[in-house]
């Protein structure tokens, strides 16, 4: 059944039904599409409206005419440092169950999955964090799954640290990453480190033998070093611009090789303060391997204010967190809001702004992009003319039910 507005409806007293979501823009596909899923609340197939049906048309089949709307599977966060008031370094048995809250506030922000990100703390602190992410169960279905953990740091270079704690740092050496990782390499799936530091070219590759995705930042690394790093196996570059030497027209550094390079993706921030809107614009006609991350702080989904970090203190001011010397440490906007912005500045089309939320990050860790044979944890993005807005909404078909 549906309501007047076109969402989809469940009732305890209903069995589950096939569901054909028809007269949809699909990010990656032409034209209009039709989504079947099944009873599973899994994607059966994605195929053009004016396609024939290939297969026995299913019983019990429920149409959702979204006339036009984009769908899209939820968003992906690849770089978020915590959320309503707990930082993810301080993760302790005593506030472990703040996860499953963390994950539900965002699955409600439209995000299926993310990596849980610890910044540059303690070994104690790393290890005891890893601990605890790699023992949490999801406890609801509507929860945000956790893919893994991105470790931001420790190492990182001195002079681009930003608001990383520099008595935490440590030489990038294979003998210290397996005393940072200690027993818990198996969950780590992103790791920041500035290239420059390893003098050995051995690190990287050990890090790809362990199956972990090696983003490079909070470097000083030359387009030579960069280059060499992507050579060696590193595939990312964390928050472009930030924590990292300018494009330079005799010196393009590393964000001006991983530009050019079709093998390496680029996250970056959409909240306009972390890098401005020209600029952003720039990166996006610059590059096709592009995603966005909130680096959403702690203090994500709570008002303004004054917050602990680490051992100091940020204030957060229209949702941009800073130190108390000014240094720009990160934000409190959701990931999808980056969406909404890019759309808003006039630098990407619908389709491009949704893709580098959802489809995107997906890809920069190897995940399937929006294809059949997925669970259906759906969004449904409007575009309102009148008021040149983007608003998105779940729809969570997987307990999608029909009158028996």
């Amino acid at each position: 059944m549906t309501t007047d507005n076109g969402q989809l409806t469940t009732d305890k007293n209903t069995m589950l039904a096939n569901v054909d979501i028809i007269n949809a823009k699909v990010p990656g596909y032409q034209d209009l599409q039709r989504i079947l899923v099944n009873q599973a609340g899994i994607i059966e197939e994605i195929m053009p409206m004016n396609a024939a049906w290939e297969k026995v048309v299913p019983q019990n089949l429920q149409i959702l005419d979204v006339a036009g709307d984009w769908i899209s599977l939820g968003g992906v966060d690849l770089q978020i440092n915590g959320g309503l008031g707990l930082a993810f370094p301080e993760l302790t048995a005593e506030n472990s169950s703040m996860l499953s809250k963390i994950s539900s506030f965002l699955w409600e922000a439209g995000v299926d999955g993310y990596l849980p990100t610890l910044v540059t703390t303690s070994i104690e602190n790393i290890q005891r964090s890893l601990a605890i992410l790699a023992n949490y169960t999801p406890s609801s279905p509507t929860s945000a799954q956790i893919l893994g953990v991105h470790l931001e740091g420790p190492f990182l270079n001195y002079y681009k640290r930003g608001a990383h704690p520099a008595e935490y740092l440590l030489p990038l050496t294979i003998d210290q990453v397996k005393r940072v990782l200690g027993d818990y390499a198996h969950i780590l799936k992103v790791i920041t480190l500035a290239p420059e530091l390893d003098t050995t070219g051995k690190v990287i590759p050990y890090l790809r033998s362990l199956g972990i995705t090696v983003s490079l930042g909070h470097s000083q690394a030359t387009a030579t070093e960069a280059q060499q790093s992507f050579s060696q196996g590193a595939t990312m570059i964390t928050h472009a611009f930030n924590a990292m030497p300018p494009l330079h027209h005799r010196e393009p550094g590393l964000l001006g090789a991983a530009m050019n390079n079709p093998d390496v993706f680029c996250g970056f921030i959409a909240d306009g303060q972390h890098v401005t809107p020209m600029i952003l614009k720039i990166l996006l006609r610059a590059s096709e391997r592009l995603f966005i991350v909130s680096d959403a702080l702690a203090p994500l989904g709570l008002p303004d204010g004054i917050y602990p970090w680490d051992t100091r203190q940020i204030e957060v001011i229209n949702d941009t967190a800073r130190l108390q010397d000014g240094t720009l440490s990160g934000t409190t906007l959701p990931l999808l809001t980056g969406v909404q912005n890019l759309v808003k500045w006039g630098i990407c089309d619908l389709e491009t702004a949704i893709s580098l939320a959802t489809d995107a990050p997906r890809q920069a860790i190897n995940l399937p992009k929006f294809t059949a044979k997925q669970p259906a944890h759906l969004l449904r993005w409007k575009w309102d003319e009148v008021d040149k807005e983007l608003t998105w909404n779940r729809l969570t078909v997987s307990s999608i039910k029909l009158s028996a």
